[in-house]
């Protein structure tokens, strides 16, 4: 069953975070990942809960893989670089 890491992120250095999106597709495709959303238009219906900034959609085949990126020494670097230069939230949930 598919899994996905929804990232919803505002990016304050967009130069630097430039670095942060080669690295962390590279890494996610390693793990199976395939962006869904990156970035893309975007129109909010209700936001009574949260108002989006700018989505990232990455599939992964399994809950398994996509806690496998996220929590990688892989990534570990690559996540500081994103934090340093932009604010986020990530989840992962699991599909259908």
């Amino acid at each position: 069953m598919a899994a996905f890491v929804i990232a919803d992120t505002k990016i304050e250095n967009a130069e630097a975070y430039e670095d942060y999106k080669k690295k962390a597709r590279a890494i996610a495709e390693s793990y199976g990942g395939r962006y869904r959303a990156r970035g893309g238009e975007l129109e909010v219906i209700d936001s009574e809960l949260w108002s989006p900034t700018r989505l990232v959609i990455i599939e992964f085949p399994d809950l398994e893989s996509a806690r496998a990126f996220a929590r990688s020494p892989e990534y570990a670097p690559v996540a500081k670089v994103r934090h340093a230069n932009a604010k986020s939230t990530v989840v992962i949930v699991d599909g259908i």
